[in-house]
């Protein structure tokens, strides 16, 4: 589970970073990075979501040990 915690927030980072840099072409007026920053952090935001909620998933279980 911590694990999955520890990469979802990497993917989260990934995606504001890429959000920072798509803000900064923007600001340039260079549509074509920004396009090009903004779908990578889409895709970054949706596989944080991905990890987040399996990694939710995976606490509600009980584990044996």
């Amino acid at each position: 589970m911590h694990e999955t915690h520890r990469k979802a927030a990497e993917q989260h980072e990934l995606a504001a970073h890429a959000h920072r840099t798509a803000a900064e072409h923007n600001e340039k007026g260079n549509e074509a990075d920004v396009t090009w920053h903004a779908e990578r952090a889409l895709e970054y935001s949706d596989q944080a979501y991905k990890l987040a909620k399996e990694s939710q998933n995976k606490s509600g279980q009980m584990v044996t040990v």
